[in-house]
């Protein structure tokens, strides 16, 4: 137990520690930060329309050098600091989806149906199967304009009644002839000594 307590204030130590370096380095990255800002607004100051003034004194004015050529000058403000670098380049980042034609390419097999059909993944040798689940909706709610295909299998369950199958069936054969149809549903119940 007194290792465990002697451990625990090392931690609770380096904890106190680590915080007042993370203060320092904040108080650091503010500071440096503020210089930086400081600097790009020195460099980036606009020039005035105030005529330029001369710089150069008169002569008399001029003050003359009382040091001796042994002695050392003194220090004049230090040199400014460079400019910041420029800016990273932005580099352009394609946002389009590069399987976006794969999704756009006709549908060989399209399977239609209520949630039954949610979570069929159905392939084929070669081609496409695209599933279109629509909960709870009957069928003239679940027809597309405009989709072509080979095949189209419409699973029914309760939702779904004879004359529904027979309209969209007709629609089916009239916007596409040669389309394949299968109808899927539940089986009848089975009944014993009615077969």
């Amino acid at each position: 137990e007194d290792t465990f307590g002697l451990e625990l204030e090392a931690v609770e130590k380096q904890i106190q520690e680590l915080l007042g370096r993370q203060t320092e380095l904040r108080e650091r990255r503010t500071a440096l930060e503020s210089a930086r800002v400081s600097i790009q607004r020195d460099t980036n100051t606009l020039t005035t329309s105030t005529p330029c003034a001369s710089l150069h004194r008169c002569p008399s004015l001029r003050r003359r050098d009382t040091t001796d050529p042994g002695q050392a000058r003194p220090r004049t403000s230090p040199p400014p600091p460079p400019p910041p670098p420029p800016p990273p380049p932005v580099f352009e980042i394609s946002t389009r989806n590069r399987f976006a034609p794969l999704r756009e390419t006709e549908r060989d097999a399209v399977i239609v149906g209520d949630s039954i059909v949610r979570y069929v993944c159905a392939t084929l040798a070669k081609g496409k199967v695209h599933t279109h689940c629509f909960p709870g909706a009957r069928i003239p709610a679940i027809l597309k304009d405009g989709e072509s295909v080979c095949v189209i299998v419409l699973h029914a369950w309760v939702n779904d009644i004879k004359l529904d199958f027979s309209s969209l069936i007709e629609t089916v054969r009239s916007t596409s002839p040669a389309t394949r149809i299968i109808v899927s549903g539940p089986l009848p119940p089975y009944r014993r000594g009615h077969e």
